[in-house]
């Protein structure tokens, strides 16, 4: 999805004859962190609630606070994640939008975005959850696709994130049921680290335990 499909123009712009006050005013109506500035159709900058209560005068004009301003947008035909990315750099959920000429289009709130990478990632999808960790080098989309696929299960999404601090990788699969026993299973089979998962328990109890006894006797 391109940004210029989010984009919006509710979220109101500021001249630069604008007032600190009156921007103030604007920003707690909308419940945001930034508003826009634009003149003569384009982007300046987006100017922060934190900087306008900095100023201290509230009849100062706008144009007064241009070094503060934060030189970020993103283009209409730009994928939606680069907003999520200005958004999680930058700590604002207001993101611009400009055409190729530099022109304000609108903006995309972060609340549109959470809802649009809530779709993206598959959460309203029906299914069940398995996050692994592992180091890198053992880390193979194939033997992973593989095991779901001799289970019988479709993964719905994918996704990899290192930690930074212990630069394990964490793979998050979703699957397309939520049955989880048998695959939980496999991979502790292949030795992976299942760190969580979310679904239904297909095995009671038992059998689970029997299952785990019978491991343990073939390591020995």
């Amino acid at each position: 999805m391109l940004a210029i499909e989010l984009n919006s123009n509710i979220i109101p712009q500021l001249p630069l004859q604008e007032t600190v006050g009156k921007a103030l005013l604007l920003i707690r109506e909308f419940k945001v962190s930034h508003l826009p500035v634009v003149s003569d159709e384009k982007f300046l900058g987006l100017i922060s609630e934190e900087d306008l209560l900095h100023a201290g005068n509230k009849k100062l004009l706008i144009e007064n606070l241009q070094e503060n301003f934060l030189n970020v947008s993103v283009n209409e035909n730009d994928h939606f994640l680069q907003a999520v990315n200005i958004c999680n750099q930058y700590q604002t959920n207001v993101v611009p939008v400009v055409n190729s000429e530099k022109e304000f289009s609108g903006t995309i709130s972060g609340q549109t975005l959470l809802r649009v990478l809530g779709t993206f990632s598959g959460a309203p999808e029906i299914g069940g959850l398995i996050v692994l960790e592992m180091e890198k080098s053992q880390f193979s989309i194939s033997e992973i696709t593989r095991i779901m696929e001799s289970n019988e299960v479709t993964i719905l999404h994918f996704n990899t994130t290192e930690n930074a601090v212990t630069g394990l990788l964490s793979v998050t699969i979703h699957l397309n049921k939520k049955e989880l026993s048998v695959v939980v299973a496999a991979f502790e089979r292949y030795e992976y680290r299942v760190v969580y998962y979310f679904g239904e328990e297909k095995f009671d109890n038992e059998i689970n335990e029997n299952y785990h006894h019978l491991m343990n006797y073939l390591d020995i």
